[in-house]
């Protein structure tokens, strides 16, 4: 009984960690870049956008397919950004152990 008690202290605990995890991910902030920086998107922690920039010297119509490809570039390096330290924060929450249903960070 005893391990029980100590093993619902435990997810209770785990829970509080969890919560304050989706807050802390709703203020970090990612910066994905391509074509040497002409081109940067920044992510929440949950993957939503929040800024873009693009160089000026990009805009121009006969570069329209260049910029797009960067674009796409700097989004993916920012989403990859953002789920190398989702996994890194969640093995801080969870000490290794794997998630249970309904504690998912995005849901």
């Amino acid at each position: 009984m005893a391990d029980l008690m100590g093993m619902m202290k435990q997810v209770k605990e785990m829970q509080a960690r969890m919560q304050k995890m989706q807050a802390d991910l709703q203020e970090l902030e990612v910066e994905g870049r391509s074509g040497g920086g002409l081109v940067s998107i920044t992510l929440n922690g949950k993957a939503e956008m929040k800024s873009i920039k693009i160089d000026p010297s990009l805009l121009k119509p006969e570069e329209a397919e260049i910029l797009e490809d960067l674009i796409l570039a700097a989004s993916q390096d920012a989403k990859n950004k953002v789920e190398a330290v989702l996994q890194e924060k969640m093995s801080d929450v969870t000490g290794g152990l794997p998630i249970p249903p309904g504690m998912n960070p995005f849901g």
